[in-house]
């Protein structure tokens, strides 16, 4: 098996539990380098390090998928994939669920998203695209599924020279499928949806909002396909607005809220969010609670400071419109943005409005989710419930 050596310096990093090895911290390669194979990593010093896959066209050289000398096969991957779930049966995580979680999982840049009876995957880089007829067969094995589908359309697969595409890893279905989440109903869709079709990892958040949006006139804005909302309608809201700059999303947010008989509380708008906020500040318009899930606003360290000054504006504008004593519910998933950052980003926000806010609820994703200390973009999700008063 083609051996890889470490550089002395960086030995720490790895050795604390971090699964990537970039190519610059390589000292050697001994023996053939094909991409996706399975190679063996040693430190400086000569001692062993673990196996992982490596692909030279990636900066990612390594990702590292066990720290012991064992066989790295489908009985391997059949292996892994149990343990992650009998960890979500542990924490009661199962009927809908991230059933893996990457490198939380220590399956590097896999993940397996569960929707009662059917899965979605992504295998995102060529390691582990490499083993995806194991992947679908263990999947069958344990779970005996409806369906398995694959939204491998994103463009981090091409840093690592994988195509991009989608499809049925087995016998086509309805790839429109509905989920029970908190009392709720709520279209999926597998195919066309963002990302693998639903944002597990708010579902514990959107518990969190039970109290504040009691008799509240609520304004959700980024909806996406009226999670929040419904959520607030449900726990007896007045009315809530949910915007979306996307038609399609605010058609299937719709069609949410009908499915759970909440139409006449929701309704849904497609607009640009950052254009009403503004304008509505300046109209006076005002509510008890406005909730704000944007999406990443950026995927490279180069635009960290761009996206914490959108973060800044749009919680500006959402803080603007809230009566006073009012509540913010605000996220981030910007991996790259730390949550140290969020948090000083919504208060200089408050102060630019002239507002003072209360901490409530400072939560990350759902604990199918797992975070690894050490591993940031394990650490992803920054979840914010703050009351605003006036000055």
């Amino acid at each position: 098996m083609t051996k890889v050596y470490l550089r002395k310096k960086i030995a720490p990093r790895i050795a604390n539990g971090h699964p990537w090895i970039y190519g610059n911290e390589v000292e050697k390669i001994e023996g053939p380098v094909e991409g996706g194979e399975i190679v063996e990593v040693y430190y400086g010093d000569g001692k062993f390090a673990g196996k992982g896959y490596i692909n030279p066209k990636s900066q990612i050289l390594v990702r590292l998928l066990t720290r012991k000398h064992e066989p790295v096969d489908e009985a391997f991957i059949h292996q892994r994939i149990l343990q992650a779930w009998e960890y979500r049966k542990k924490i009661g995580y199962t009927e809908n669920c991230r059933l893996v979680f990457g490198e939380a999982d220590q399956m590097p840049a896999l993940i397996i998203d569960k929707f009662n009876d059917y899965f979605v995957i992504q295998t995102l880089s060529l390691g582990i695209d490499k083993w995806k007829d194991a992947i679908v067969k263990s999947l069958q094995t344990i779970f005996s599924p409806k369906g398995i589908y694959e939204r491998n359309d994103v463009p981090v697969r091409e840093l690592e020279g994988l195509p991009q595409h989608k499809g049925f890893l087995t016998a086509p279905f309805d790839t429109n499928v509905i989920i029970n989440e908190n009392g709720l109903k709520f279209l999926v869709d597998i195919e066309n949806g963002q990302k693998t079709g639903y944002f597990l990892d708010q579902q514990d958040n959107r518990r969190a909002i039970q109290h504040i949006v009691k008799d509240a006139e609520v304004l959700g804005v980024f909806t996406y396909t009226g999670t929040f909302e419904i959520h607030a309608a449900h726990y007896g809201a007045k009315s809530v607005l949910g915007l979306d700059i996307s038609e399609n999303a605010v058609a299937q947010a719709n069609k949410n809220a009908a499915l759970n008989g909440l139409e006449k509380i929701c309704r849904f708008e497609a607009v640009n969010a950052f254009d009403v906020l503004k304008q509505w500040g300046k109209d006076g318009r005002q509510y008890d609670v406005v909730m704000l899930d944007p999406p990443a606003f950026t995927k490279s360290r180069e635009n960290i400071q761009k996206a914490l000054t959108g973060y800044k504006e749009i919680n500006l504008r959402g803080m603007k419109l809230i009566r006073n004593g009012g509540f913010l519910v605000t996220s981030s998933c910007t991996n790259l943005v730390s949550p140290e950052q969020f948090l000083q980003t919504i208060d200089a926000a408050a102060k630019d409005a002239r507002k003072k806010i209360r901490q409530v609820v400072f939560q990350h994703q759902a604990a199918d989710h797992p975070i690894i200390w050490g591993m940031e973009n394990t650490n992803y999700l920054k979840f914010l419930i703050v009351e605003v008063t006036d000055k």
